[in-house]
């Protein structure tokens, strides 16, 4: 499993990169691996609310859907519509091939979030 030092980690795998009040929102590599081939993803409308823990998007793979939460409450800025047409980028790039960039609006949620290694150390508990 691969993961990112410059990233926080939701428990329901999710990962943020934190720009100033900006937020990129995508799924892991333990996510992606867990759901297989990705076939299908559902993105947020741009200018929509979510909050934290609403469901932002949905991935379906060939094996089920899944639900992506929002691990912060804010307002979709832009959606990555590359996914559209290529959802497998999921799989290939996890970290790259993020999902939505979110305007956070309450930063005191970040602190409730996983570092690299305590995100690791959660997939090694999930995984016992």
């Amino acid at each position: 499993m691969e993961t990112m030092k410059n990233l926080l980690y939701s428990k329901d795998h999710e990962w943020l990169k934190v720009e100033g009040n900006e937020v990129t929102i995508g799924i892991t590599d333990y996510a992606q691996h867990a759901l297989g081939e990705v076939v299908f993803v559902e993105l947020p409308d741009v200018g929509q609310s979510c909050a934290r823990e609403s469901v932002l998007s949905v991935v379906e793979s060939v094996k089920a859907a899944s639900e992506v939460y929002s691990p912060v409450s804010g307002t979709v800025l832009r959606v990555n519509e590359i996914l559209t047409n290529s959802p497998e980028l999921l799989n290939s790039q996890p970290y790259v091939s993020w999902i939505a960039v979110l305007d956070l609006a309450d930063p005191a949620q970040l602190d409730e979030l996983l570092d690299e290694t305590a995100y690791a150390a959660y997939c090694a508990q999930e995984d016992a």
